[in-house]
């Protein structure tokens, strides 16, 4: 039998290792953005157009067209030239932000094709970011293109509405896929304010990690995206458990209150977001290069990449759901969740079970950011933030420190967003998803899975 001090020793070492490990490859991310890189230089300039402090990007697919049909986008002294490939796709980079008129060539256009919406468009852009131009014809449809901060998997232009059948179909897929890229991140942070009361402002920017890291590993230094992600998940879990070591644990054991604590998570994430932006710009970054390829599934349109992050996240959240349900842990947790004193008294080490929480939650969210920034094609210093008020929605529609009601909330809300695109356009379509919120609260105060508490 191995005495309990050598097992102790050998755990004491085994974590020393692996911090040692972490900060080695934190390390090292820092030292490549803080140097040039040529490669990235070249594939910007011979590959795709990508979106950066310099440059703007146009960007759409004519579905039906084939190679060869020619859009041109002039405007601020400027004239440039895009081509279609085989499946229709198109791009453009321009260097000064204003007004654009685009114009397809109609002679370019093949034999039996003809236009059906204006063959001229006038399009804004600022640098920094993509423009999608929807160019409809008969014989050929359209699926989307790039809107400002990543790509669309369908659907017309910004600010298209309308209703068919198809795009219905397109909408509530588009639905789908953003509540389950909220799932992962609104898990955790319903398991945190379950376990510990405290609402975490700060959680939104473990998102924003996830992408930037994802970029750094996958696009910077070349690594494949699947290992990329891998050890991106394991950082992020590494910074959760640093934040409890260093930031939480100390705060509770001082007995701060939760609004104390609350303003700490505020102040926290706005430090990490100019952290951020300091060490990678204010430019949308791509995680990989290479143009989404897409699918049709019926009448719906995915790239690639949506389908991976979508069969991503549904295994994930079942070994989420596996691990709160089955195994001994997740049955502490829960139990931490619902009473943490009674737990306390029954045995369960809290500040043990804290620990994991914060731990997983922050690993889920940093898989969530690499989700999330292959989905819009896109990840910046302020996604994560820009998703803030949609998790704390579904987390608040589901039941204040609930799992499971994170998950279904999630599921609603990105639902209720996309749908609601087929009658309002634009970002207009967030407004709808805070109204379903206050409704429902108005009927049902504790949220879907809640329970009610008696107050006084």
């Amino acid at each position: 039998m191995v005495h309990q001090p050598v097992l102790a020793l050998f755990a004491r070492k085994w974590s020393r290792t692996f911090v040692a490990l972490i900060v080695g490859l934190l390390v090292a991310a820092l030292w490549t953005l803080s140097q040039p890189s040529s490669a990235f230089a070249a594939d910007a300039a011979t590959g795709p157009c990508v979106a950066d402090s310099a440059t703007g990007c146009f960007n759409g697919t004519i579905k039906g067209v084939g190679a060869g049909v020619k859009i041109v986008i002039s405007g601020n002294g400027q004239e440039v030239t895009a081509v279609t490939d085989a499946d229709g796709k198109w791009n453009a980079a321009v260097t000064v932000a204003g007004s654009y008129t685009l114009t397809l060539d109609e002679t370019t256009l093949p034999s039996g094709v003809t236009m059906k919406s204006e063959a001229t468009q006038t399009r804004d852009i600022t640098l920094g970011f993509n423009k999608g131009a929807v160019f409809t014809v008969n014989g050929g449809t359209t699926d989307g293109g790039t809107t400002d901060g990543g790509t669309t998997d369908g659907g017309t232009a910004e600010t298209a509405t309308g209703f068919n059948w198809d795009r219905l179909a397109q909408q509530s897929a588009s639905g789908l896929r953003l509540g389950l890229l909220l799932a992962l991140a609104s898990i955790g942070l319903s398991l945190i304010y379950g376990t510990t009361g405290l609402s975490n402002f700060a959680h939104a920017e473990q998102v924003t990690l996830g992408g930037l890291l994802a970029y750094t590993f996958a696009n910077q230094l070349g690594l494949n995206i699947f290992l990329a992600t891998a050890i991106v998940v394991v950082i992020a879990g590494f910074t959760g458990w640093l934040q409890d070591v260093i930031i939480w644990k100390p705060l509770r054991k001082k007995g701060l209150s939760l609004t104390q604590l609350i303003i700490v998570t505020i102040g926290l994430a706005l430090a990490l977001q100019y952290t951020f932006q300091m060490f990678y710009g204010a430019r949308t970054l791509r995680i990989i290069m290479a143009t989404p390829e897409t699918i049709d599934i019926g009448p719906v349109t995915f790239t690639i990449e949506s389908l991976w992050a979508m069969g991503v996240s549904i295994v994930v959240l079942a070994g989420v759901g596996f691990f709160l349900t089955r195994t001994r842990t997740g049955r502490a947790t829960r139990a931490v969740s619902d009473n943490p004193a009674l737990a306390s008294a029954s045995g369960i080490d809290v500040d043990r079970i804290i620990r994991i929480v914060w731990i997983m939650s922050a690993a889920l969210a940093g898989l969530s950011g690499v989700m999330l920034g292959l989905v819009l094609n896109g990840i910046s210093w302020q996604t994560g933030m820009q998703l803030l008020l949609l998790m704390f929605s579904a987390v608040t529609l589901g039941g204040l420190g609930t799992a499971f009601g994170a998950l279904v909330g999630s599921l609603v809300i990105g639902m209720t967003v996309e749908l609601s695109n087929m009658v309002l356009p634009g970002d207009f379509k967030y407004a709808t998803a805070l109204l379903l919120l206050i409704i429902i609260l108005l009927v049902r105060p504790q949220g879907l899975f809640g329970r009610k508490e008696r107050i006084g």
